[in-house]
């Protein structure tokens, strides 16, 4: 009875085909009518999406099967017929979906385990003393992501004549400039209408925030950038790639400027390094001239050294992820999970060599509130250590940091691993509720309970290195200098709102710093006076003062 059901509804069904086919006449040219049509679409479709070109990519692959069945439906329409060829072309979509669902299962780490594992090359054997010398706290970056962001507004508040026509990024990507770490992101247009006026000159400027003095400049160039993330039409940074490379696959292009302050956008080139769809890696990077458009692909290994980040940090906590997981195979992350590693929920950047580092802890999947280790990542070479230092992981130093302050309702910035007094050691800044940069923390990575917080970095680091001593590290190594001399010079400089004074003294070519907070008299110091100072000593050129009275 079934089948008698099924051959009849079969029948009904070519039936009403054959008869709406035999109801329309054959179009000529129906074949190119529908290529043209199908064409006009991918044209439009691809203006938006910026689909890479590429049998690599699934959502091309997917696109191009919905193309294919537009121009069946369009060829069968046009020709009032569903000849061969639209049967052949049917099979080539079904061939296409099969690929892309079968390519990304027979792509996942329960057949390759080990490769996913081994995609990031980590030193296990690394020296963090060696790697990491004691820190110069006047490089240490004191400034997060959020400060930078409220510090560049406010500057560019500043700029009328920008403010009414421009906004601001929030992208402000950490690099290295003249080696120093600095927070950078351009400006955008503030609407169409702001656009249409002032596209043609490109955006003037774009902000710099130095991540340890907390100064924020607006940079104003002598020719606007013609290509940002902000611009339209085919100046669109990423519409501009689209054009020039249109096979590559993309990561988002990271704002950066050269060891000039000329500005440039590096866009990360990806392909999949495991089966078909699975193990995303990078392969090189375009680099765009932010001002003229001029393009220049770099194999990885030829990308130039004053570019700081190729590596997006989320593919790299990525392939960390998958280092510690699959340590023992796909099955064991399932069951036993032996020596299973994961990172923490957060990482921060580290400035070290002219490089930038991410940083993140790794704890073990029990999630103890400890960790086993850190891990070093370079975002230009992928170069990756691992430091087999065990203690407490970030958000417990935090909130040991926070205790301190309780009363004044300060955060924690998501700190950075230092090496303070030859002890691994969380770095962090508190902010207040306005997100300005209030206090400074340095807390002991092996016992969370060594905490100091100071007006200064340097008032908190020589506490710290106190409460080292006090709590039986005896081999602290830093070098502290008491000196009594006569002031030759003396400036008062407001950094972020906070008077600091930048004086030297007779004999010396060293300039010397001293916050407001340390003593209510700097106000009224002069040259020739005298005073006794504090500091640590780093062998810099400039020195911030721990203590300083004034005789």
């Amino acid at each position: 009875m079934e089948n008698i059901f099924e051959k009849f509804f079969t029948r009904m069904t070519e039936n009403r085909q054959r008869q709406f086919f035999q109801q329309r006449q054959p179009q000529k040219g129906g074949t190119i009518k529908a290529l043209v049509i199908v064409l006009i679409v991918f044209l439009i479709v691809e203006y938006f999406v910026l689909i890479p070109i590429n049998l690599r990519s699934p959502d091309f692959v997917f696109f191009f099967s919905i193309l294919l069945v537009i121009f069946i439906a369009l060829r069968s329409l046009f020709q009032a017929s569903f000849d061969k060829v639209n049967k052949i072309l049917s099979v080539v979509i079904a061939l296409l979906l099969v690929y892309v669902f079968a390519g990304q299962l027979i792509s996942s780490p329960i057949f390759f385990a080990s490769s996913y594992q081994k995609q990031l090359d980590v030193d296990k054997n690394a020296d963090f003393y060696k790697d990491n010398p004691k820190v110069n706290y006047q490089s240490i970056p004191v400034v997060d992501k959020e400060s930078a962001e409220r510090l560049g507004d406010r500057k560019m508040g500043e700029i009328v004549d920008y403010v009414s026509q421009f906004e601001v990024d929030n992208d402000y990507v950490q690099i290295n400039y003249q080696d120093k770490p600095y927070r950078v992101t351009t400006l955008s247009y503030s609407d169409l209408i702001k656009w249409f006026t002032n596209h043609r000159e490109g955006l003037p400027a774009y902000i710099r925030v130095d991540m340890v003095t907390q100064e924020s400049e607006v940079v104003r160039l002598d020719e606007g950038m013609k290509y940002s993330h902000s611009d339209l039409f085919f100046r669109n940074i990423d519409r501009h790639l689209r054009v020039h490379y249109p096979t590559k696959m993309f990561e988002t292009p990271s704002f950066e400027i050269d060891d000039d302050g000329h500005p440039y956008w590096v866009a990360p080139t990806y392909t999949y390094k495991i089966g078909l769809f699975g193990g995303k890696d990078i392969t090189g990077a375009v680099l765009v001239d932010a001002v003229s458009g001029d393009c220049q692909y770099y194999d990885i290994q030829d990308v130039p050294t004053w570019i700081d980040r190729v590596y997006p940090s989320e593919l790299l906590i990525e392939q960390l992820n998958n280092w510690g997981k699959y340590t023992h195979g796909f099955f064991n992350t399932i069951f036993s999970q032996k020596g299973v590693l994961k990172p923490t929920d957060g990482y921060n950047y580290i400035a070290l060599n002219d490089d930038v580092y991410l940083y993140t802890g790794l704890t073990s999947v029990s999630n103890d509130a400890s960790n086993v280790g850190f891990a070093l990542i370079n975002m230009r070479t992928k170069e990756a250590k691992y430091y087999a230092i065990s203690g407490a992981e970030e958000f417990s130093a935090m909130s040991s940091a926070e205790g301190k302050v309780t009363d004044l309702k300060y955060t924690a910035t998501f700190p950075i691993l230092i090496n303070a007094g030859g002890e691994p050691t969380y770095f962090m800044s508190l902010k207040d509720s306005a997100g300005l940069v209030k206090k400074y923390a340095f807390v002991s990575v092996e016992n969370y309970q060594i905490v100091s917080v100071g007006d200064s970095v340097a008032e908190a680091e020589k506490e710290y290195y106190a409460l080292l001593k006090d709590n039986g590290k005896t081999n602290v190594d830093y070098d502290t200098e008491k000196l009594t001399a006569v002031v030759s010079d003396i400036h008062e400089v407001v950094v972020n709102g906070n008077s600091q004074y930048y004086f030297q003294l007779q004999d010396s070519n060293q300039v010397f710093i001293a916050p407001i907070s340390l003593n209510a008299q700097l106000p009224f110091v002069k040259a020739g006076d005298t005073v006794t100072i504090e500091y640590v000593n780093d062998e810099s050129t400039s020195q911030t003062v721990s203590s300083i009275t004034i005789q």
